[in-house]
């Protein structure tokens, strides 16, 4: 068995490793240690949680253990995709590097220009950065990486998800050609593999597992339910995690939360705050120093759950998560691997589960694709739908548009309620309102309904000056529902259809009716006309 000692590092990082209580390297550490320092590029691709750090920290602070920096000039460069990444290997290289006299530099978001540039202006032998900061520094004349001699790039495969990759490009471009390149990803991706054709120079490939393996000690589950309704899903899925949860009980010591977008990152620790539970958010849209409190607080054990989004879900370095509750599908299969990795480290038991909703069935294949297993279906913890109650109440609600339309119509209600008693009267006229009209007028003044109920009797028997009368009265009709033109109008307008005048549809240009009536057999004067002038032109 390969021990550190058989590696040749410089006594002092041995002596410091023996300290950490270190004396067997991991597989990825034992195949990338010896080619990194007999100054080979190193392609190192293994699952996460393997080690991947000390895999380059050592060899680096070997190599770089003697010579010196100058200012804004670096020796060695570090690209992590995030901030708490960066951190970390700060963190491992302090460690390592207590008995070599070397300084570093971390250049983050949310941390001030000045401090920055203070340090970068002594000489710093180490730059670890996220490649935003960097290059910020380097447009500003802060910095110059003309020095550099060895470069390496931790979790490659999350720098392309997060957009990196024309940064990481344009860094590599910045730096010397005879660099030495140290690439170390959880996954190949094509576009991955392009740039290490691109930059690397005959590299060693050490792959000690399976490209995105989930590791043997994580006990898998998957919650599958569909929501009552859509515009419910969101809220009763916050109720499944929380009876997930509950479910566990005292097993659940603490957990990380991961969701798939920052939004729903604020929203679900809210929502477990609200219920009692202490749970705090982390994302990249927070301040640096909020991030570093939520943190610590979650790796000291003051914070129970860490509701977070895909900034935490590579690298970092938690040894002691008993739960991951994956609140969506992730919409990367191979974000999954490094979800779940962040419990079950370092040889211990961990669980991991995740609710899934009929949309995110896809990718739920596509991670039992990756993973070349199915994952186990749990049953639901929720034997009732959640808030079944209320649910039926809003489903009862939302078929009002009836009552709505209802209210629409009563506006036309004035002219039925007296006429309920002689329903059977009433009921067949409304069927033709052309005869019902003149009757609507009896309904609003009673003194109205003798001349317009007479009216129509005397018109056979003699009287001229009574339909005189009668006449003279019509005009008051209008005034007692306005519908009581449209019989007549329509009367007209078949007369005139009738009579050969539809081609009045066509003047509508011109002031003529908006309605486009249309020919039926009868042939337009100016369409015999165009046919006319052809002929004579």
């Amino acid at each position: 068995m390969t021990k550190f000692s058989d590696l040749n590092l410089n006594p002092k990082v041995m002596k410091a490793i023996e300290e950490a209580g270190y004396e067997t390297p991991t597989p990825i550490q034992a195949g990338a240690i010896p080619p990194a320092l007999e100054g080979r590029d190193v392609l190192g691709i293994a699952q996460t949680g393997t080690g991947k750090t000390a895999g380059f920290v050592l060899p680096m602070i070997t190599m770089l253990a003697r010579g010196r920096a100058r200012a804004r000039m670096p020796r060695s460069l570090v690209l992590c995709p995030t901030r708490e990444l960066a951190a970390q290997v700060a963190e491992n290289f302090d460690t390592y590097s207590k008995y070599v006299n070397l300084t570093k530099a971390l250049l983050i978001g949310g941390v001030s220009f000045k401090e920055q540039d203070t340090l970068i202006d002594k000489g710093v032998d180490v730059l670890i950065a996220t490649p935003g900061r960097l290059l910020d520094h380097f447009e500003r004349g802060k910095l110059i990486l003309s020095d550099v001699k060895v470069m390496v790039v931790d979790e490659a495969d999350r720098m392309l998800d997060m957009g990196f990759i024309p940064d990481i490009e344009k860094i590599f471009g910045l730096t010397p050609f005879t660099r030495q390149t140290l690439f170390f990803s959880a996954t190949m991706a094509p576009e991955i593999e392009r740039i290490t054709n691109t930059f690397l120079s005959n590299p060693a490939r050490i792959e000690v597992a399976r490209q995105s393996s989930a590791s043997e000690t994580i006990e898998q589950g998957v919650v599958v339910f569909k929501p009552s309704r859509k515009d419910r899903e969101a809220s009763e899925k916050r109720d499944m995690l929380r009876a997930m949860i509950e479910a566990e009980g005292a097993k659940c010591t603490n957990a990380i939360i991961f969701c798939n977008r920052k939004m729903d990152v604020d929203v679900v620790a809210k929502s477990l705050k609200k219920y009692g539970y202490d749970a705090a958010p982390i994302h990249g849209d927070l301040d640096q120093s909020q991030r570093t409190r939520t943190l610590d607080g979650f790796r000291s054990g003051d914070l129970r759950f860490l509701v977070a989004s895909d900034v935490a879900a590579r690298g970092l370095d938690v040894p002691s998560v008993s739960h991951v509750f994956n609140f969506d599908v992730p919409s990367h299969a191979e974000d999954y691997i490094h979800r779940i990795g962040r419990t079950g480290r370092a040889g211990r038991d961990g669980k991991a589960m995740m609710i899934c909703v009929p949309k995110d069935e896809k990718n739920l294949d596509a991670i039992e694709k990756l993973l070349q297993n199915s994952i186990p279906r749990l049953e639901s913890p929720i034997k009732a739908p959640p808030a079944g109650d209320e649910v039926d109440a809003a489903m009862e609600t939302d078929s009002g548009p009836k009552p709505r339309r209802a209210r629409t119509r009563s506006r036309s209600k004035p002219v039925t309620p007296e006429p309920e008693a002689d329903a059977p009267e009433v009921a067949a006229p409304q069927k033709a309102p052309v005869d019902t009209a003149p009757q609507t007028a009896p309904v609003d003044p009673a003194p109205q309904a003798e001349p317009v109920d007479t009216a129509p009797q005397t018109k056979p028997a003699d009287a001229a000056p009574q339909s005189a009368q009668v006449a003279s009265q019509t005009p008051a009709a209008p005034e007692t529902h306005a519908e009581s033109r449209q019989p007549e109008r329509m009367r007209e307008q078949s007369q005139q259809r009738d009579t050969g005048a539809r081609d009045r549809g066509y003047q509508r240009g011109r002031g003529g009716d908006s309605k486009v009536v249309g020919m039926g057999d009868h042939l337009p004067s100016f369409i015999a006309l165009s046919f006319d002038e052809r002929r004579t032109g």
